[in-house]
């Protein structure tokens, strides 16, 4: 049994806290709001009055706020309670601020892991829920069997800027594809059909085009975007610009799709039509 403190209890920093304490954990909480405890203390946990007890009641302290502004606050209260710490912050937020809030609570004498949550609140201690881990290695082989009762953690490399970096590139990917789906629902259901019903069709198509991925993350690494080629980008821009046509003629909204219509065409433009729709990223990430 380790003793662990929470900080911070909206959804997922209760469901955190929900689940060290059923799988025989002894856990303290804190919260702005006094009431969000009152559940937790129910089943077990202890209250602690300021950021500050929290902090001293654990050796391992969880932060899991709304923004990274917010848990620099929250810790700015813990004071010299800090020192010796080791903490570990779940806060959604850019690599920049992974790295100065690390930087910050290590001049305070703490040790920083920062993590990036793969998973919704129910999600937690159950099979499917990750959590990617960047910053000190030697804190999270210390406290692996704490942090692995809440999901499988993944550790990326000691920069702690790189979990938020992950953590971001695999929500793109996500609202990528709810934005995809958002368009063609309202396609379909601009002709009177059931998007439910569409899903026969679109499931199995989407696994079949993710197969191309391997393919074209070489591409992208290697910068050879022109190899092995099966739909050139110049074909696939005139789908693109089908899609718009089509949007507007059934009085949807292109919004989703009109700047990957626009990267592609400029693209296209540059005399790159022949290579794969990989090169479209050579538009979007720009030159250091």
């Amino acid at each position: 049994m380790s003793r662990i403190s929470i900080l911070g209890l909206g959804a997922m920093g209760s469901a955190l806290a929900a689940t060290l304490i059923r799988k025989g954990h002894d856990v303290t909480i804190w919260n702005r709001t006094l009431l969000r405890t009152e559940p937790l203390a129910a089943i077990g946990a202890s209250v602690a009055a300021s950021p500050a007890e929290a902090v001293a009641a654990s050796e391992l302290a969880i932060v899991c706020v709304v923004d990274y502004a917010a848990a620099r606050a929250v810790l700015a209260l813990a004071g010299d309670a800090l020192r010796g710490r080791d903490l570990v912050n779940l806060t959604n937020g850019t690599p920049d601020d992974a790295k100065s809030l690390g930087a910050w609570v290590e001049a305070k004498g703490a040790r920083y892991l920062d993590g990036g949550i793969m998973a919704v609140p129910p999600m937690i201690g159950e099979a499917g829920a990750l959590i990617l881990y960047s910053g000190s290695g030697a804190l999270l082989e210390k406290h692996e069997a704490a942090l692995g009762a809440l999901a499988t953690c993944r550790m990326l490399g000691e920069d702690p800027g790189i979990a938020a970096l992950y953590d971001l590139a695999l929500l793109s990917a996500m609202y990528g594809l709810f934005s995809g789906f958002l368009h063609a629902g309202a396609l379909v259901a601009s002709s009177g059909g059931k998007v439910a019903d569409f899903l026969s069709l679109l499931r199995p198509w989407l696994e079949a085009m993710s197969g191309t991925l391997p393919d074209l993350a070489e591409k992208i690494d290697s910068g050879l975007h022109s190899r092995n080629v099966v739909s050139n980008l110049a074909m696939q821009t005139i789908a693109l610009e089908n899609i718009v046509r089509a949007s507007e003629e059934s009085h949807i909204s292109p919004d989703f799709i009109e700047p990957m219509r626009q990267l592609a065409a400029a693209r296209v433009g540059q005399g790159h039509g022949g290579d794969d729709i990989s090169g479209v990223v050579e538009l979007i990430r720009k030159q250091k």
